[in-house]
């Protein structure tokens, strides 16, 4: 199994065990590097998925939570090749798939003749993008899909329907069907027209379809059920280790375990 295909795997397991599987995410080094191993195999061992911010200065789709993580994060050097170097260097990485979120000049800074192989061998699966416009995208995706990776497509309330088909066609992974326009942290009421919004988008899209932006309570994640196959809790969780509280304990019960 490549690694792209084991992201639709773990997403699958989740639905066949009659629930939307956990899209996890932190940002690296947040609020500690030294925590960063730890907090990855604690919330690898309660999430299906997990999202790796990569942390930047201008974070422009995330709201202040995770803009303060990343302005600490980098504070203490976290960088693209700090993750990497940390992932390949752990004994042992979770059985959940990895995805690094970063925007595209870091991955640009690092290089995309070696950024594939060497996240492939730290255990990467695929990235998500926010800032890579699908039409300025093929240089990427087909460097990722030389070594198997995914490269997560963003689709959002207002995205038409043509290019809705072009986008769930091109994804690999999932698609991240974004709860609103705006910028993560605010959380979602989930009326009916966003469980509508979603019920469009997975009649598009081949690969499995994970709803995020303001996902941080059970009632929402029940609400989602059957509208799509996974949720992505991101701002609610980083809050989580921003209180030195336990993430896996938090994200069992948005499970309801």
């Amino acid at each position: 199994m490549n690694p792209s295909d084991s992201i639709v795997a773990a997403i699958r397991e989740a639905n066949g065990a009659g629930r939307p599987a956990l899209v996890a995410f932190l940002t690296a080094g947040f609020p500690g590097k030294e925590d960063f191993p730890v907090q990855l195999e604690a919330i690898g061992g309660a999430a299906d998925v997990v999202e790796i911010g990569v942390p930047f200065s201008d974070p422009m789709a995330d709201g202040m939570t995770i803009q303060r993580s990343s302005r600490v994060a980098l504070g203490q050097g976290v960088s693209l090749s700090w993750i990497i170097e940390t992932l390949r260097a752990m004994p042992r990485r979770p059985r959940a798939p990895l995805l690094l979120m970063s925007y595209l000049n870091p991955l640009l800074a690092y290089g995309l003749d070696r950024l594939p192989a060497d996240a492939r061998a730290a255990g990467v699966s695929g990235f998500i993008v926010p800032d890579l416009p699908f039409e300025e995208s093929a240089e990427l995706r087909t460097a990722l899909e030389a070594e198997g990776l995914a490269l997560v497509q963003m689709v959002t309330p207002v995205t038409p329907p043509e290019r809705l088909a072009t986008l769930c066609e091109a994804a690999r992974g999932f698609v991240y069907a974004v709860t609103m326009t705006g910028t993560t942290g605010k959380q979602v009421d989930v009326p009916p027209d966003v469980l509508g919004y979603m019920d469009r988008v997975r009649a598009a899209s081949p690969a499995p379809v994970c709803a995020g932006f303001g996902i941080r309570t059970r009632e929402q994640v029940a609400r989602m059920t059957g509208h799509v196959d996974g949720v992505v809790v991101g701002s609610a969780l980083v809050e989580v280790l921003e209180r030195g509280e336990d993430p896996a304990a938090f994200l069992r019960a948005l499970r309801g375990d």
